[in-house]
């Protein structure tokens, strides 16, 4: 909607009187904007992938009911991001006293200054408009955050320097709390902020007021109140005090990706992929799917600690590295574009081993180890929905009979390629990983890395450092015949019957 030409407080009462403007409470300025939202249907925070039926609902219900709120979930489950999503809700601009740092609203001025200066010049006092996303203040809550940078404190150099008493409400010096009036207050991990600053928060959440240090005078704040948290953090660093639990209108609980491709959106959406300069580099489906069952093998690992949870930054920071390592290899082997590997993934190990806390058993074993196994896992979970229907027998075999193949991470495509016609079947597999026939050469060696990584995992065939790719611990190298009694002294069997072989 376009703003009419309004300038002074005089113009802004007749905006309001004849309903050109509106003129309302943050709780109610979001609430009407959201049921506007509603009713045009549509995303209402984009960006915000896998909540649609969980933590959204809950949102919305929270506001329709003009609830303080808080967000309850592990590091890396979109919280903060959630909350600077409710600038959307807000209007464009609102009208505030210019040059006031509480926001004050021209038509009831709660700050001795304002209220001065509207006096003195009536309706002919001149309005300023504020954007909505200067309305919007964050703060992460630290254990050495004081009350008065929260709600405020006497400044004595602005009294000694407009010559007034410290008594004078004129000589407050105003906090993030008040500094966001008329807009959202959000603070980050609530648990952290020490139990003395918690109460402070008391009359804004009950009677929404505030009371700056030695001042008789209760500010009545115009403000939506947020907060988020980590559960585990309740113990680890802090609490958050009964009284002001109960005073937090609604408590909503925030989770990871239930699906993998909702987290496979969140990944693409929020990792560094088109990078612009240099060649382009292009993820396979499967080697993207690898990457984010990483994520969902870690949070049911007995060996991590699922109580500080396992951040989506994980398969985020994962993927960059893997495309990052495609790059590289492309670069060196002078192909024209790259195609990330499975193998990538593991050259992405930096990326992956500081994402998680370790449990005893895990401590023990080390943080490389246990990644590499997780990504054995993954492989072996993606591979399976790939490779289980498929006839795998013949490419088994050739390793079996003694067959290996040394491929590497900075193996080029043609060399890849090179040495994968010597497995008969091989390439054909491929076909079942999506590549089509005409595939360009590094697109197709991804797809017989992925072939051959997917085996390994689902130990059809084993890997070493020194063989490659080679044939299962134990395989059988020749099938064993029966023979006559003439051949070999017997061997005694389970039911006492005598089977004979050389």
């Amino acid at each position: 909607m376009v703003r009419p030409r309004v300038s002074t407080v005089g113009e802004l009462r007749r905006a309001i009187a004849d309903g050109t403007l509106r003129h309302r409470t943050v709780h109610e300025e979001v609430r009407e904007n959201l049921i506007g939202k509603l009713r045009a249907g549509g995303p209402l925070f984009p960006g915000i992938i896998g909540y649609d039926d969980t933590v959204v609902p809950q949102l919305v219900n929270a506001l329709l009911s003009r609830h303080n709120f808080i967000l309850l979930g592990l590091r890396g489950q979109a919280k903060t991001r959630l909350l600077r999503a409710l600038v959307t809700l807000l209007d464009d601009e609102i009208a505030v006293m210019p040059g006031c740092e509480i926001n004050d609203d021209p038509l009831s001025p709660i700050c001795a200054a304002c209220r001065t200066h509207l006096a003195t010049e009536g309706d002919h006092t001149p309005i300023a408009w504020l954007p909505r996303d200067a309305r919007y203040v964050e703060k992460l809550a630290t254990p050495d955050v004081t009350i008065a940078d929260m709600v405020g404190d006497i400044d004595p150099i602005k009294a000694a320097k407009s010559g007034l008493q410290l008594s004078s409400e004129l000589t407050m010096h105003y906090g993030l709390l008040p500094r966001a009036n008329r807009g959202i207050f959000a603070i980050n991990e609530l648990p952290d902020l020490a139990g003395k600053i918690q109460v402070g928060l008391f009359n804004i959440l009950q009677e929404g007021d505030v009371q700056i240090k030695g001042y008789p005078v209760r500010l009545p704040l115009d403000v939506l109140m947020a907060f988020t948290a980590n559960p585990e953090d309740y113990t680890a660093r802090g609490k958050i005090i009964t009284p002001l639990k109960d005073r937090i209108g609604s408590e909503i609980r925030t989770h990871y990706p239930a699906a993998r491709t909702d987290a496979m959106a969140i990944t693409a959406q929020e990792a560094w992929l088109s990078r612009g300069q240099g060649l382009h580099t292009e993820v396979p489906a499967f080697v993207a799917e690898v990457v984010e069952e990483i994520a969902f093998q870690a949070r049911q690992d007995r060996r991590i600690d699922k109580r500080s949870g396992v951040s989506q930054r994980l398969p985020i920071s994962a993927m960059e590295n893997v495309v990052s390592n495609a790059e590289r290899r492309a670069l060196m082997s002078r192909e024209d574009h790259g195609v990330a590997r499975v193998t990538d993934v593991y050259a992405a190990l930096p990326s992956i081993t500081g994402k998680f806390e370790m449990e005893y058993e895990g401590e023990l074993k080390g943080a490389e180890t246990v990644a590499r196994d997780i990504i054995r896992s993954a492989v072996a979970n993606v591979a399976d929905g790939y490779l289980s229907h498929l006839e795998t027998r013949q490419v088994i075999e050739w390793f079996d009979l003694g067959g290996s193949l040394q491929l590497g991470d900075t193996m080029s495509a043609a060399d890849v390629l090179a040495h994968a016609q010597q497995v008969q079947g091989l390439v054909e597999l491929t076909r079942s990983a999506g590549i089509p026939k005409n595939a360009s050469p590094p697109l197709l060696a991804a797809g017989i890395d992925f072939v051959l990584e997917g085996l390994y995992a689902i130990k059809k065939i084993s890997r070493s450092e020194d063989r490659g790719y080679h044939g299962s611990e134990g395989a059988v190298r020749r099938p064993k015949r029966e023979v006559t009694l003439d051949d070999e002294t017997p061997m005694p069997t389970a039911g006492g019957k005598k089977k004979y072989y050389n």
